[in-house]
């Protein structure tokens, strides 16, 4: 404490101070060891101290620094595992930024030096070329870019007068000379005013030489014999109605107790003929399994009504297969009969029967269990979506969206169009029955909405704003009360599909990027979440309450056309692709 007292001084001390005489500090001997307590302070003066030392990283000061405490070197130890970027003094994010006084006038005559000569003085004035110029540059020259050619010029501006050996317009066109006024015709001939530069071809013949006629006959010929080998591919020979097949990939159709794969399996830890949505969701963390089947890419997947346990896919390959989901996770049935693409697929409400569209203009209504094609239809139209009523009892009526701007709805057993709805002024896109299936949602490529009132061909709501884009893939929330459309804009919006069809402008999804692609939104059982694939092959799951991304992850290597979520799992999502995959995730 006896250094305490001597080191900060006494009343006596302070008047020396004030004398101008520094306070002397006591020498300290010691004979014996002891033990001091206290922790170390400064023996200088504070009135006669010589620097103030200061933080770097401050920015405001309650004193006046004279110009040797401001300037004086960053003291203290260096962290050994500090990068050079970690090294640099940020006063911004992205590294420090110097403010400097500089005038308009300098700075453009050093933007259009450096434009003009590939050199420009350095403007920092925090340090010091060799000549004493303030701004090191490159090498402590003082300039940045080019610094030989700076010193070659002896640092010139635009306003400088340069060497003609040294000036930009050595490879400048000349200008031809004006002629002669007595000549009319030749190479002296009067020009005047419109004489051009040489080179130019003003005035002169222009056209192809001969060695570019030659190659641009050969390219011709070349192109004319491929467009004729390609007339002569012979193109998909359409499937004859009745000469549909089937192929049953499993070791036995039936189990020993009769059984086919429409039965339900009961040996699993989850209740597949419970009620959806009755678990908390949660978000897939990894994958658990991939389907490879399909040799191209797959454009519709759909679960077996109720208990989920298959998962049926229609593919680019004009094939339709029906998968194990559970057990040996194993394609068990394939349905050939399309000759081109499969559009989409639809199950009835008991998943005996489902109907699969296709680009050969045939919907084909298939019997799940035997693979039997019971019937065949056709408007000589593009189907690009088809759909049960969801009324038990009308499930012998379906709806399908075509490209002649028409919704057909069709009857099974009769296989007559009964109704026609044809107000549309594009190729119709998705079909969403509403409203208890008393009413049903259309949406086209006119970028409008439609809600129609089933069997009856007349539009009871009409949507249609001119910053609207086409929605080609929309889904139906559980509760039956939302509509998630997917836009063209890359974004998902929300439209009430109760009493009143409208737009929901407290929701709104975005984020991914899935303009030009149909890509299938899908709700979650419990409705917490909204999932979409993106053209890039990521996977997008928001929050459907927050709006906010959840999770992103990167699902297939192209395009994820569908995805649907499990209805009696609590995580479990399947996404089909254009990669030819389907993948499981959980």
């Amino acid at each position: 404490m006896d250094l305490i007292a001597q080191g900060y001084g006494s009343s006596s001390d302070s008047e020396d101070s004030s004398s101008g005489k520094p306070a002397k500090v006591a020498k300290i001997t010691s004979t014996s060891l002891q033990v001091n307590g206290a922790p170390d302070v400064s023996l200088e003066d504070p009135m006669y101290a010589r620097h103030i030392y200061t933080n770097p990283t401050d920015t405001t000061l309650s004193v006046n620094l004279d110009y040797d405490s401001m300037v004086q070197p960053v003291q203290g130890p260096v962290n050994p595992f500090a990068s050079k970027t970690q090294e640099v003094r940020k006063n911004v994010w992205t590294g420090h930024v110097e403010e400097n006084m500089f005038s308009e006038n300098d700075f453009r005559t050093q933007q259009q030096s450096y434009a003009a000569f590939g050199f420009a003085k350095d403007p920092s004035v925090l340090s010091v070329a060799d000549n004493g110029q303030t701004g090191s540059g490159k090498k402590g020259s003082g300039f940045v870019g080019d610094i030989d050619r700076a010193k070659e010029m002896d640092g010139a501006t635009i306003w400088d007068k340069v060497p003609k050996h040294l000036r930009n317009n050595q490879n400048q066109k000349k200008r031809q000379t004006r002629g002669d006024p007595s000549v009319l015709e030749g190479d002296n001939a009067y020009r005047g005013p419109w004489a051009t530069f040489e080179g130019d071809g003003i005035g002169e013949i222009s056209g192809p030489t001969e060695e570019e006629r030659d190659v641009h006959d050969k390219q011709r010929e070349a192109a004319a014999e491929e467009k004729l080998a390609r007339n002569k591919a012979t193109p998909a020979k359409a499937v004859a109605n009745g000469s549909e097949t089937t192929v049953f990939h499993g070791k036995e159709e039936h189990d020993y107790m009769g059984r086919t794969y429409m039965h339900v399996p009961l040996d699993l830890d989850v209740n597949l003929n419970g009620e959806p949505g009755t678990q908390t969701c949660f978000v897939p963390k990894k994958l658990l399994h991939t389907y490879t089947g399909h040799s191209k890419g797959v454009s519709a997947i759909r679960y077996f009504p109720k208990s989920a346990h298959l998962l049926l896919s229609g593919s680019m390959d004009s094939k339709i297969k029906i998968w194990d989901v559970y057990h040996d996770r194993k394609v068990l049935r394939t349905y050939l009969g399309h000759s081109k693409a499969v559009r989409d697929v639809n199950f009835n409400n008991n998943g005996t029967e489902f109907l699969s569209a296709s680009y050969d203009r045939n919907i084909k209504l298939w019997d799940t269990e035997t693979g039997q094609c019971k019937a065949t239809f056709s408007k000589k139209t593009i189907p690009f979506v088809v759909k049960f009523n969801p009324d038990e009892d009308k499930q012998n009526v379906f709806l399908a969206g075509c490209s002649d701007h028409k919704v057909y709805q069709f009857d099974t057993r009769s296989g007559d169009v009964t109704q026609e709805y044809d107000q549309h002024l594009g190729a119709v896109n998705t079909i969403t029955f509403v409203d208890d299936n008393r009413r049903f949602v259309t949406t086209s490529d006119d970028k409008s909405l439609r809600v129609w009132e089933f069997d009856i061909p007349v539009i009871i709501k009409y949507i249609a704003e001119p910053d609207m884009h086409s929605m080609p893939a929309v889904a139906i929330s559980p509760n039956q009360k939302w509509l998630a459309c997917q836009s063209m804009d890359n974004k998902i919006y929300i439209y009430n599909a109760k009493d009143r069809v409208s737009q929901n402008r407290k929701k709104l999804f975005g984020g991914h990027m899935v303009a030009g692609y149909a890509c299938q939104p899908s709700f979650s059982p419990d409705g917490r979440y909204l999932s979409s694939g993106d053209s890039e092959g990521n996977m997008w799951i928001w929050d459907y309450k927050s709006c906010k991304v959840h999770k992103k992850f990167k699902a297939h290597d192209e395009v994820v056309i569908d995805s649907a979520w499990h209805p009696h799992e609590t995580s479990l999502l399947a996404t089909a692709s254009w990669d030819s995959n389907i993948k499981l995730w959980v």
